[in-house]
């Protein structure tokens, strides 16, 4: 069932070893078929040299499993909260690379600095609040989902402008409108997480790029009239 979600969500996943995004089973990408309502992720603790396409989960979006002998990943709640509150995205990718990890244990978002930030994420990367015990406890990886949604209602920011978000103490989630986007976006986001971290050590009080040179750059790759690349 769905062997080309499989297929895609499969090679996603294996881009993050490519990428150096994950150790171990430390990450997990999934994808979303919006005509049947399915979600193909990662199952549980499985190696990345030992998954197959035909290992995946298929899930619908209130989490019974419709195929799949393993049991998916134990962020899979948070994946489909995602899905349900942003029913734009197809993709979603959760790490715990290194640079991301750091702002999201600082609990700080990750500045626009720069251009290369401007490019993909239109504005701060931000930093969702911590959960309380009782979110914890009662629901942890469902209430990150409602956190990070929170977070982006709170602060008025669009999903498709802003395709990432930090989990305080934990890590990063970013998304896109397939698997292989979202993990793209994880790629990016590490490397400007690496980047704001070296600007805030040559100077810590380091301002964030004029809001005119950050419209300028992320428009015209995502703007109504944006021109970069070839039609």
């Amino acid at each position: 069932m769905l062997e080309a979600l499989r297929k895609e969500v499969y090679e996603a996943n294996m881009e993050l070893t490519r990428r150096g995004l994950v150790l171990y089973t430390w990450g997990n990408v999934s994808g979303i078929d919006r005509e049947s309502g399915l979600v193909a992720i990662k199952p549980s603790g499985v190696e990345y040299s030992e998954l197959t396409p035909e290992k995946l989960v298929l899930l619908d979006l209130e989490g019974n499993v419709v195929e799949g002998a393993l049991r998916p990943s134990s962020d899979t709640p948070t994946h489909l909260e995602l899905y349900r509150r942003f029913p734009e995205i197809g993709g979603i990718t959760h790490t715990h690379s290194t640079h991301a990890v750091a702002w999201a244990q600082a609990r700080r978002d990750i500045p626009c600095f720069g251009t290369t930030h401007a490019d993909y994420f239109y504005g701060s990367v931000p930093c969702a609040r911590e959960l309380t015990p009782e979110e914890v406890e009662g629901g942890y990886e469902l209430n990150t989902g409602k956190v990070i949604a929170e977070t982006f209602e709170r602060r008025g920011i669009d999903p498709h402008y802003v395709p990432g978000v930090l989990c305080a103490c934990h890590g990063p989630f970013t998304w896109g409108k397939s698997a292989a986007e979202a993990v793209y976006h994880a790629a990016v986001l590490e490397e400007v997480a690496r980047m704001a971290l070296y600007t805030t050590l040559i100077d810590p009080a380091a301002a964030p790029a004029p809001q005119h040179v950050a419209d300028k750059h992320f428009m015209r790759k995502h703007g109504p009239n944006a021109y970069y690349g070839q039609k």
